[in-house]
């Protein structure tokens, strides 16, 4: 099991060399920190707690300083604990992005957008009934039940609060990982509005790699390039003129 946090950024899409098409999310991946090392010898189970996003001292509280100080870094905003992690964390190491790979299989944990109160319409995609005027029903919940239980049933799909909930997308791949401008690409879409924190981590029921995707790659031309590519294509034009007049010059010598 390994993980990190990020920053979800939005979607866009990606042309693969054969041709196809993939919908991805981008989420950005700040410097995450290892606030803490925990072992079966002394907590009983072994994980490790990651934190980003720092935190001014004194919008702190003073555990929240101190337990930072034992890493050696700044107070974070958010703190994530990782289970059965693989592999040997020290504390303070710095993690990013290309703790994963191109290929993994990943579940992506994030928080969905609320959506308020709202009706079983929306809510549980429940149909309406006729708008006409005659009609005493529109958009209610229904029926309460049968009458000899005198209560509302357990289940019932009633209206309530909808989204904001902790919402876990399984087995999505990683189509790009870049080390150097903090960011991966995840295939799909994952839960949360934009600029929210999600967790990657290793997937629990497909831990495993499928084949690297080749994307397109877009090489930017710059105005030097341009610059040079016009002054040899004038040169190669003028050349061909020159040779051209050379040509008619002696053959008008020739004839006369």
């Amino acid at each position: 099991m390994k993980g990190i946090l990020g920053r979800k950024v939005g979607m866009t899409q990606v042309f693969t060399t054969d041709g196809k098409l993939i919908p991805v999310t981008v989420v950005s991946v700040t410097p995450n920190t290892v606030m803490q090392v925990k072992t079966v010898e002394s907590d009983g189970y072994n994980a490790i707690q990651l934190g980003v996003v720092d935190k001014k001292e004194k919008n702190s509280s003073k555990q929240s300083i101190g337990h930072a100080k034992k890493a050696k870094t700044t107070p974070k905003r958010f703190l994530k604990e990782l289970r059965n992690v693989e592999g040997e964390y020290s504390l303070g190491q710095t993690l990013s992005a290309d703790v994963f790979a191109s290929g993994e299989i990943v579940d992506v944990t994030g928080t969905s957008k609320g959506k308020g109160f709202q009706g079983v319409i929306k809510k549980h995609n429940q149909n309406r009934g006729p708008m006409g005027h005659g009609s005493h029903y529109h958009r209610g919940p229904g029926s309460m039940g049968t009458m000899l239980p005198k209560r509302v049933l357990k289940g019932k799909k009633l209206p309530g609060h909808m989204g904001n909930v902790t919402i876990t997308i399984q087995n999505l791949q990683i189509i790009e990982v870049n080390a150097l401008e903090n960011y991966i690409l995840v295939s799909g879409n994952i839960p949360g509005p934009k600029n929210s924190l999600v967790l990657i981590k290793s997937a629990v029921k497909n831990n495993g790699k499928k084949k690297d995707i080749e994307l397109i790659s877009y090489e930017e031309e710059t105005v030097v390039d341009a610059v040079e590519e016009v002054t040899k294509t004038v040169e190669e034009n003028i050349g061909t003129e020159e040779t051209v007049t050379e040509e008619k010059a002696t053959e008008e010598v020739e004839n006369n």
